[in-house]
């Protein structure tokens, strides 16, 4: 494991203070002491983190009194880390984000702050107009006090590949439809499509003005150079990569060829269901950690007991592993982010920090929201999952307030 004893040079140590009424007062704060604290660089031991809403400083151990500290969380050795982002999440707790109400949304912002979630899209689907309008209204109203903080919305679906379509009904399925969606682009942060599904790349170059819009390409029978066609015309992210998507074949590289060939975010579903084990540091060295994203893809049945589920008006069967149509179709997964995390530092060379980086870092600079979420730095947001050498979380922080804890 790396761990330094801290320097202070990322951090400059000042008293945290706020101009109020033409005055100089000291703010309370707050302090985390006695963590491994995960930095996007290195892992520091001996230091003390200090945050209200957002992180303030860090500084050694015993300069905390420095500070006017309200209250001290001791972390007693475990690690302390960004808070998670889930980028690609249906839903948890027994609710979807399909079912566009307050109260589906609550009970999954709620659900997934037991995982380490701080962040994260909900993510919709392939069903009617009406329903997927709907969905994107309620997501638009929410505002979510006790919860996992709501970023946007993740479409996936309708523009996708009936041939492709996985767990996706395909009498819902339509062609890439600008206007079907425009009105809602203030909220959609990324967007999952089939890139041959879309006539001479007209709903690409329609797009091409929203610079603030993921595309990425997913449930796609592209073929490798249409997937390249796709990538030099602003997509740049790939849907829960090896999943429905054209294969690699030595004669027809295919979708995943082109992801693997170009500088592209790719998601991972890290269940090791999804996609095996054996191939979870290939693909991160292929694609590159600084570029791979790890997500749950999680439907109504995260974190629930095994039985029979719905997704999309489909019947569901869950065992204690996955979540799968009559067909045997998998219909995303049921796995927890912090499952996700441990999973990849238990089945590859690379350690906790990089593979938390691909957990935080990595979602926040796809979506443009770096320089407010995603690390533990001075003036960003103060969220913070603290948890032990099993990745199981002890508790979870969203600006500055503490959401989870384990008694």
């Amino acid at each position: 494991m790396e761990t330094s004893t801290y320097d202070n040079s990322p951090f400059v140590l000042k008293k945290h203070i706020l101009k109020r009424n033409y005055k100089m007062e000291m703010v309370n704060v707050k302090a985390i002491v006695n963590g491994k604290i995960i930095l996007e660089d290195e892992i520091v031991e001996g230091s003390a983190l200090i945050y209200d809403e957002k992180i303030v400083n860090m500084v050694n151990n015993h300069e905390v009194g420095r500070f006017n500290v309200d209250s001290i969380i001791d972390a007693k050795g475990n690690y302390v880390s960004p808070g998670f982002i889930d980028l690609h999440i249906h839903g948890s707790g027994g609710y979807d984000t399909m079912d566009g109400t307050y109260e589906a949304q609550s009970i999954i912002s709620k659900t997934i702050i037991k995982n380490g979630v701080t962040s994260y899209l909900p993510t919709t689907m392939s069903m009617s107009k009406e329903c997927i309008k709907k969905a994107l209204e309620n997501i638009r109203g929410i505002s979510i006090k006790d919860g996992a903080r709501i970023l946007g919305v993740h479409l996936e679906g309708p523009f996708i590949n009936p041939k492709f379509k996985g767990a996706q009904r395909e009498d819902y399925i339509i062609k890439p439809d600008y206007d079907f969606i425009k009105d809602y682009l203030d909220i959609i942060k990324i967007i999952t499509f089939a890139p041959e599904m879309d006539e001479d790349f007209e709903f690409m170059d329609k797009m091409k003005k929203h610079g603030n819009v993921v595309l990425s390409m997913g449930h796609t029978n592209g073929t490798f150079e249409e997937a390249i066609r796709a990538i030099e015309n602003g997509v740049n992210y790939g849907t829960h990569v090896f999943n429905a998507m054209s294969g690699l074949h030595h004669r027809k590289p295919g979708v995943l060829g082109a992801l693997f060939s170009r500088d592209v975010y790719c998601e991972l579903i890290g269940d090791t269901i999804h996609v095996h084990k054996g191939l979870f540091e290939v693909f991160i060295h292929i694609n590159g950690k600084e570029r791979v994203i790890l997500v749950t893809d999680s439907m109504r049945a995260g974190s629930m007991e095994c039985g029979e589920y719905e997704l999309g008006g489909q019947r569901v069967i869950v065992d204690e592993n996955s979540a799968r149509l009559e067909d045997n179709t998998l219909a995303g997964s049921i796995l927890k982010l912090n499952e996700a995390v441990k999973n990849i530092r238990d089945n590859t060379k690379y350690n906790i920090r990089e593979v938390v980086n691909m957990a935080t870092v990595n979602p926040a600079k796809a979506i443009g929201m770096y320089d407010k979420i995603g690390t533990i730095k001075r003036g960003k947001s103060a969220d913070l999952v603290i948890f032990d050498e099993d990745i199981n979380i002890l508790k979870t922080i969203i600006n500055g307030k503490v959401f989870y804890e384990v008694v």
